[in-house]
């Protein structure tokens, strides 16, 4: 089953600073019947303008992924953690009993745009983990790169919940397939330009949830950035 959700439909705000889009519910946006797609519970398609970011907040029990579409992303942590990640970089935390950070696009002139994924741990008070990882395009251009797994995946990066995270950048006419396992589903989100996904049509900043089938024909109907989460079918 295919549940096409253009960006139209989806939730959005504009704080001056910042500009989001939501997939689900989140700050403003309350919608009791779009609260998570398993254990997928946040989806933010963030652009944060020059000079401004995300002052100094907490998370807790919650495994937080960012992945960086434009721009620079610089991050602070009650841990000790600080750095910055560019284009196609990733930086993850699983926070655990508490853990506080900042975010902060601190360029003079260029926007930076994230995706910021949360995924629901298996369990509560679970050990808290930082990390980043730097991609290059090579790793990713016409082809699925798997970016984020569970520990028993083969991922470089590693969080407690059972999903797997994959990212392409495919090039016009190419395509890719993939095998779904049995009782697995997948949410899919159309990053830059635009797809076909098993015959659906996805422009910009689209959406697909992915439930009962056994693979993806992804076909770049225009020079095509894309991520997937596959997950436990709910």
């Amino acid at each position: 089953m295919l549940k096409k959700i253009s960006k139209e439909k989806m939730g959005s705000s504009n704080l001056g600073w910042l500009e989001s889009r939501f997939h689900f519910s989140f700050a403003e946006y309350k919608n009791p019947n779009n609260m998570n797609f398993g254990v997928l519970r946040v989806l933010n398609d963030d652009v944060v303008h020059p000079k401004s970011g995300f002052d100094t907040h907490p998370h807790h029990n919650m495994e937080i992924i960012s992945y960086i579409v434009e721009g620079e992303i610089t991050h602070k942590d009650s841990m000790g953690n600080e750095e910055t990640l560019k284009r196609g970089e990733v930086q993850y935390l699983s926070a655990g009993n508490g853990i506080y950070h900042s975010e902060y696009n601190l360029h003079e002139a260029k926007d930076l745009r994230l995706l910021q994924i949360w995924i629901i741990p298996p369990t509560i008070g679970l050990p808290r983990l930082y990390g980043s990882q730097k991609f290059e395009k090579e790793q990713r251009e016409n082809r699925l790169l798997n970016i984020v797994s569970s520990k028993d995946g083969n991922a470089p990066i590693k969080i407690h919940q059972d999903v797997n995270l994959y990212v392409s950048e495919l090039e016009k006419g190419n395509s890719l397939d993939f095998k779904i396992d049995k009782n697995r589903q997948i949410y899919f989100v159309q990053i830059e330009g635009t797809s076909s996904i098993n015959n659906i049509d996805l422009n910009e900043g689209d959406a697909l949830e992915i439930t009962k089938e056994e693979k993806l024909t992804i076909l770049a109907s225009s020079n095509s950035h894309f991520l997937f989460i596959e997950m436990p079918q709910a």
